[in-house]
């Protein structure tokens, strides 16, 4: 937990420093250079486990503007670690200036900023400015979030009442399909994460607010309020329409999509899928021959 004395870019720079496992940085480290980033940030669930089973998740991000202007790109790797270990990740590919700008609320995107309120770890870096460019365009998601936090959520309550509301908008605004009550499982799972954040990104972003205890209460005027929530309408109403966007998208560019689905239908139904060259260059077409062996395999392990 943050001291009292602690800024936003102090907290920020606390949570990058996250301790990863070595082969998480190394794996992190090989796709940077392969890519030419300024910086690759490691975050999800396998970040708080500090799990190597599954697949983690990597935002790759690149020096120079956006190149595509639906993003981010995303693939698939795997890779085999020292001790035998397959690791499996898929990638996020964007600038940073984008994301930077997207953290910062100057987009329509509802992804970036909500993400990375959350926990990230920044596992590799080019250099000293990459890495302070990170830092502020996390600290940017932190004050986007709390400025939207305060303005959804009650007069005065505590950090978790104005947290709660945000994420529950932000699921709803996405094509998410999350059961009910998610938003309760983020706060719980990254506790110690959030103790004290709000406070210092509401102070970051310039909002005024008073601390009583546990209850923290914005000074926000109808104004400001009105402003914020118009802000979250234009961007709530573009949330599933961006969703389908990239989604269609990554149905043709995701790089490695028919190894990321053969390991996943593997993982989930005991099912091995064979990725042969047609598969990995066409998994689309590949598709209903795999889905008509799947629902042969489910028939005939029933029990």
């Amino acid at each position: 937990m943050a001291s009292n004395s602690s800024t936003l870019s102090d907290r920020i720079e606390a949570r990058l420093n996250a301790e990863v496992d070595p082969a998480v940085a190394l794996f992190a480290a090989s796709l940077a250079k392969e890519a030419g980033a300024v910086a690759v940030l490691f975050y999800g669930s396998n970040l708080r486990t500090k799990s190597l089973d599954g697949v983690l998740d990597f935002y790759i991000l690149l020096p120079g503007e956006q190149r595509e202007k639906i993003w981010p790109r995303v693939s698939y790797q795997e890779r085999e670690a020292a001790d035998g270990t397959v690791l499996r990740v898929k990638i996020a590919t964007m600038s940073l200036s984008t994301f930077t700008k997207a953290a910062g609320g100057e987009l329509l995107d509802t992804t970036i900023w909500a993400r990375f309120v959350q926990p990230s770890a920044l596992v590799w870096q080019a250099d000293e400015t990459a890495r302070k460019g990170v830092v502020a365009a996390i600290g940017a998601a932190a004050q986007t979030a709390a400025r939207l936090a305060v303005a959804l959520g009650p007069r005065s309550g505590t950090a978790q009442d104005y947290w709660r509301a945000l994420f529950r908008a932000t699921y709803k605004a996405e094509l998410r399909v999350e059961k009910a009550g998610r938003e309760n499982d983020i706060l719980s799972v990254n506790q110690e994460d959030f103790a004290g954040l709000l406070p210092l990104a509401l102070e970051a972003a310039g909002v005024v607010h008073t601390v009583n205890g546990a209850r923290i209460t914005p000074s926000l005027t109808a104004r400001e309020r009105t402003a914020t929530l118009s802000w979250w309408k234009r961007r709530q109403r573009m949330g599933k329409p961006l969703n389908v966007t990239r989604l269609i998208k990554a149905s043709t560019t995701f790089e490695g999509a028919a190894r990321y689905a053969a390991w996943k239908i593997e993982r989930h139904t005991g099912m091995p899928v064979e990725v042969t060259p047609l598969r990995e260059k066409m998994p689309l077409l590949a598709a209903p021959s795999v889905l008509w062996a799947l629902r042969k395999h489910r028939k005939n392990t029933k029990p």
